[in-house]
Formats: structure tokens, sequence, C-alpha cells
């Protein structure tokens, strides 16, 4: 998935190289402070909560943890989730969301400067695979995630991280249409448009992709006129199909915004897209500093299912819900904060 290069609002655009920071800190809430004011009280008046110590009058203070990802509407939500879990454990993070995957990967960021990234295992494994051995690579996706995984594992350690448990939850790049141009067209399938000239509203690094513009052209016969970098699933990008602009856009299979909007996500039928399941990736040295962030995210990745990230990503895209807002709520009802 290409955001899976899908995880903002506004942060997408013609230039590839935006990035948003934002940071975030831990804060003691005032209850908390309430609480540890009366437990001092309580042991000036010689009471034996004072032989608690200091345990009770401080949170945990895990150290700094940078996380880094791309900037599409969810993952900017799972990374509202990590964030949350990660200062609940006592992180101080710090949050840099970009455009596209290579940003991140490139030369002295992941995993040197950046601790963890939320990741997606086929465009992750693409990605890895291209840029060791070049963009006519032979492919080693799958459509299963343990495999796709095992097929650059060595990769994985030269580059010096750690992917944790993998997610059911998974989430391929998909292809839409204006519903007007479906039935005017009588296009259902990407098969339906083998043959044709489009024009293909995407994010940048579609271009050669096998889940992507080099699926499209290669086995689905469709002739990409031009890739307009508007994003992955981006205002823009809906926008420029909507506009006639582009007749293809980019988005996820876990869009639940596109009914709302007149559009219509074409069906797979020859099968480009491999297996995408949300993983998170660690540094290996952090990670060997800080042992405790592999029991922090995988529970988050065993409540997450496909269904309830469509039903959460809905939330944030349509009923304009703050990602932060809506993390917060799903990781209170899974009982994970």
């Amino acid at each position: 998935m290409i955001g899976p290069s899908r995880l903002d609002p506004d942060t997408r655009g013609r230039h590839r190289g935006t990035q948003r920071v934002m940071h975030v800190k831990a804060r003691r809430s005032l209850a908390a402070a309430f609480s540890a004011g009366l437990l001092l009280l309580a042991g000036c008046a010689g009471d034996d909560l004072s032989s608690s110590g200091d345990d009770s009058s401080s949170a945990s203070d895990a150290g700094e943890l940078r996380i880094s990802g791309q900037s599409f509407p969810e993952a900017e939500l799972v990374t509202a989730m990590y964030d949350l879990l990660l200062t609940d454990a006592g992180y101080d993070t710090t949050i840099k969301l970009v455009d596209t995957r290579d940003i991140y990967m490139g030369a002295g960021q992941f995993p040197e400067t950046i601790d963890v990234v939320p990741e997606y295992v086929g465009s992750l494994v693409d990605f890895l695979n291209t840029t060791e051995n070049g963009a006519d690579a032979k492919p080693v996706t799958t459509s299963d995630a343990a495999e796709s995984i095992a097929n650059v594992q060595d990769l994985i350690d030269e580059k010096g991280f750690t992917l944790l448990d993998t997610s059911s939850a998974t989430d391929s790049n998909a292809f839409f249409v204006t519903k007007e141009y479906s039935e005017q067209n009588d296009v259902t399938k990407l098969s339906d448009l083998e043959g044709e000239d489009v024009t293909l509203a995407a994010a940048p690094d579609c271009k050669g992709r096998p889940d992507c513009e080099g699926g499209l052209t290669e086995v689905y016969g469709i002739q990409i006129e031009e890739i307009l970098p508007l994003g992955f699933a981006s205002d823009q990008t809906y926008q420029s199909v909507l506009d006639g602009e582009s007749q293809l856009g980019l988005t996820s299979t876990t869009d639940g915004t596109l009914d709302s909007q007149g559009l219509v996500m074409l069906e797979d039928d020859k099968s480009i897209q491999v297996a995408q399941n949300l993983v998170p990736a660690v540094s290996s040295d952090f990670l060997d500093d800080h042992p405790d962030v592999e029991g922090i995210l995988n529970p988050l990745m065993a409540a997450l299912t496909t269904e309830n990230l469509t039903e959460l990503n809905g939330r944030v895209a349509v009923d304009r819900e703050k990602p932060e807002d809506v993390a917060q709520d799903f990781l209170e009802q899974e009982g994970l904060l």
C-alpha cells in the first residue's frame, strides 16, 4: 500500500517533502496531582501511607521516544494510538509525519534518529526489496504477511529495526472513480479499464509500484497517461477525480468516505494487492534498551481489525472527529488505557 506510501488532512500536495511536526509530552492530570497532594498530607499526619515513598508521587519517566510515519488519515489515527499508549507508559514522545516512506527511511533517519514507525507489511517489504535490488527487482511480497516478512528478514536485520506482532487489520491500495463514470462506462472492476487512457491521482511514489501504477499498466493493461502526485486518499485526490481532472484515484480498502462523496471503489479482480497488515517497526537498538515497548504496542495490534479500523477511519474522515479523540475512545473501549 502506498500509504502503505495510506498511514493527513492538508499535509499532502504536490510537494513531496512537506513535513508536519508535532510535539506531544506526557502531562500529569490535575486529578493525579490532587491525589498526590492528599497522600503527602496524610504522610505529614503520620498515616501509614507515607511509607509508599516516591512511587506514589511521580509518574514514571521512560525517556524520549521519536515516532515518524506517513501523513494520511489512517496513519495519523494509528500514530495517535501509538502516542497515547507510549505517553501513558511514561515516554516523552515526538511525532513527525511526512508525505512518503522514502523520507523517514532515508539516510540518517529510521532507525538512527527515529525509534518507532507504524508500518504496513507489503509496502515496507516492497520498499526494502526495490531499494536494495532496484526498481525492476522481482517482487517478494505475497498474500501472507509472515511469508513476505521472511523474504526480506536479512534486509530488516541489516537496516537495524525489528517488526513486532502483525495485526489482523489489513489495508491495501484501492482505486476509485466517480459513480457517474462507473455507470456511464459500465466500470465496476479494474479490468474494465483495460486499454483505456486515464489520468491517475495518487501518491508521489505510485509510479512503477506493482500495487499501484506498475500493476495497473502491466497486469491490467490500463494506459496511465499521467500521475498527478496529489497524495494518498487526500482531499486533493478526491477532488481531482470529482472535477474530472483525473479519472482514477488512489485510496485504501478501509476508506469509509467514498459513498458519501459520490465515488465508488473498483474491484481488484486480478489481485495486484498483497498482504498489507499493520505492524509496528521499532529500532532494534531502542528496543534492546526499552523492551517494554513490545508489551505496549502488541496488544494494540491484537485489538485492531479491518472492520473496526474502517469504522474508526470513517469517524475521522466523514464525521470530522479528531484522530486523537477517536484513538483515545478506541483504546479506552478496548481496555488498553
